[in-house]
């Protein structure tokens, strides 16, 4: 037990270097992710209430530039967090949102990367008592500018969600309790 989690913070702390240190290196992706948010007709916190009524529970979620276009993805526990990884579907939700209607497509998760980093998300939420959603909703009523990601971090040896918002121009990196 006590090298499971040992295993299980060693692999959220080396997530947590590289999603750092690709923000640093992307910053050109970055600034034209930021300049696109703009085209999006649904916010990330309505990405998150349209999977978590028929998908499961989200366990992460962000907009993205993909092939040049801007994307929505919402990354859900198809099962809910009751379930482990193993027996679980691990999904992501990706689609436009500059249509009046985000329909997404589903990936069910089966390559080892997105299988790892969605199974440490699912075990960040179980541990949580608020949904991404509440968190979300929470920064948006207190902040300024546009929540464009949320994803489950430890921070204190607790289970938070990092979010970060758009504020003309700049990316601002806030944290809920989850």
């Amino acid at each position: 037990m006590k090298l499971t989690r040992l295993i299980l913070q060693v692999v959220i702390s080396v997530m947590a270097f590289l999603t750092v240190t690709a923000y640093a290196e992307d910053s050109k992706d970055v600034q034209a992710l930021l300049e696109a948010l703009g085209k999006s007709k649904h916010s990330l916190l309505d990405g998150l209430r349209q999977a978590e009524s028929a998908n499961g529970v989200p366990i992460s979620a962000k907009f993205e530039m993909e092939d040049g276009k801007l994307s929505l993805s919402v990354y859900t526990a198809g099962k809910g967090l009751n379930v482990p990884a193993e027996q679980n579907v691990l999904q992501e939700l990706s689609g436009s949102p500059e249509t009046e209607q985000w329909t997404p497509s589903v990936e069910v998760f089966k390559d080892v990367p997105h299988v790892a980093r969605s199974s440490e998300q699912l075990t960040l939420m179980a541990l949580g008592k608020t949904s991404l959603s509440d968190a979300v909703a929470k920064v948006q009523k207190g902040q300024s500018g546009t929540v464009f990601s949320v994803t489950p971090a430890i921070r204190n040896h607790k289970p938070v969600a990092e979010i970060l918002v758009a504020d003309k121009g700049r990316v601002k990196k806030l944290y809920q309790p989850l």
